[in-house]
Order: C-alpha cells, then structure tokens, then sequence
C-alpha cells in the first residue's frame, strides 16, 4: 500500500518511511491507541490473580475444611471474572474504534492520492492493483492494527506474567514454561516469515482475479449491445 503513497509526485511529508506513513493516520485515534492495550493489560492481570487465588482456595480453605474462606474465595472469583470481562469489553470497543478509524482515514487518503495520479501512473500501476489497495489492502491493515491493539502486549504480559507466577509456585514446574517459550517464540516467527512470501504470492493473483473480473463486467455491456 505504501508503494502508492511513494510515488515520484507524492507529498514530501511522507517520504520517511512507510511505517510512519501508516502511522500518521492513526494520530487522531491516540486516546482509543492507549486505553485499548491499557485495558488489555489490566484484564490480562486479572487472569493472571486467577491461579494464585485457586491456590489459595485448595491450600487454606479445602486442606483446612474452611467453608467460609472457601466461599470468599469463590466470590472473588467471580468478581474477578466480571471485572475482566467488562476491560475485556471496553478494551475491543476502543480498539475496533481506532481500527475502523484508521481504516477510514487511509481508504480517505488513498483515494484522494489515486485521483491525483497521472494516467501514465495509472496504466503502470494498473485499474486492478488500485482497487486491491484500496479494498483488501486497506481491510488487511485495519485488521492488523486492531490485533496488534488487542494483543502485541496482552500476548507477552501473559506468558511472562504466567512464567513469573509459576516460579512462585512451583520452580521445578517452572522450568517446564522457560524451555517452551523460545520454542514458541522460534515457531511464531517461522510461521511468519514463511507466510510473508506466501501473502505476496496470494496478493499478485488477487490482482488478476480482480482484473478478469473487472473486464467481464466491462465486457458485458458490449456483448449486450450485439446481442440486442
């Protein structure tokens, strides 16, 4: 999508780099930026407080046959459950917002660049490239902002979050999740790096299909006419 933003007669102010390019668009959503991973992270603390009081629970209330701190225990789990569903909530609500947001401000923009090309840019380009970058390609980078809001610190928090509290625990099981990470981690990036020439693949041939389609569609009208 940036290619078209970096073209020879594009604006100075966003030949930094594509990144930032991206960036700018989501400047005027910053507020909905930090309370969405805020509120993600305080419900991933909640989950994380689930275990302790669990143990709490089965080590005090059930080896000591202690019925009243059996039931606080449970009540505090059931408060614990409310109060992350309800951060879990807020944190989709101002995530999709600033998502949807920067979705609209890019297609807004990509547009207002497209009418701007010259009609030699546009036949080097091509009519299907541009309505890829402007559907798919915009639908695909909301949809990464509004997961990297939900989840590039949740995700993270909570493993190490979880490997700290195993460590208090239980060392010895602890170990268990300190070799699993970089595996994990190892597998992840894998998958990643082996799906990123695989996209590319699926983007050119998205390309064609638009193309195919958009010349019967043109097509039609003329074979309607000989036909009439």
């Amino acid at each position: 999508m940036w290619q078209l933003l970096l073209l020879k007669n594009a604006d100075r102010r966003i030949t930094r780099g594509p990144l930032k390019d991206l960036l700018k668009f989501l400047k005027p959503y910053t507020k909905e930026s930090v309370l969405g991973p805020f509120f993600k992270l305080l419900e991933a603390e909640l989950e994380l407080l689930v275990p302790l009081v669990m143990a709490a629970m089965i080590d005090r209330g059930i080896a000591n046959s202690d019925r009243g701190f059996i039931m606080r225990m449970a009540l505090l789990l059931v408060c614990l459950a409310a109060a992350g569903l309800v951060s879990s909530i807020t944190a989709q609500y101002f995530a999709a917002k600033a998502a949807a947001g920067f979705g609209k401000e890019v297609k807004h923009a990509l547009f207002a660049k497209i009418q701007s090309l010259a009609f030699s840019d546009l036949d080097n380009i091509g009519t299907s490239t541009l309505i890829t970058r402007i559907t798919s390609d915009s639908n695909q980078v909301q949809t990464g902002v509004n997961l990297t809001l939900r989840l590039l610190l949740r995700s993270p928090f909570i493993v190490f979050g979880a490997m700290i509290m195993a460590f208090t625990i239980d060392v010895k099981s602890a170990l268990v999740f300190a070799a699993a990470i970089p595996v994990l981690a190892a597998v992840i990036f894998g998958v990643m790096l082996w799906s990123i020439p695989l996209y590319q693949r699926v983007q050119g041939r998205l390309d064609k299909i638009l193309g195919a389609t958009r010349q019967n569609l043109v097509g039609a009208r003329v074979i309607r006419a000989f036909g009439m």
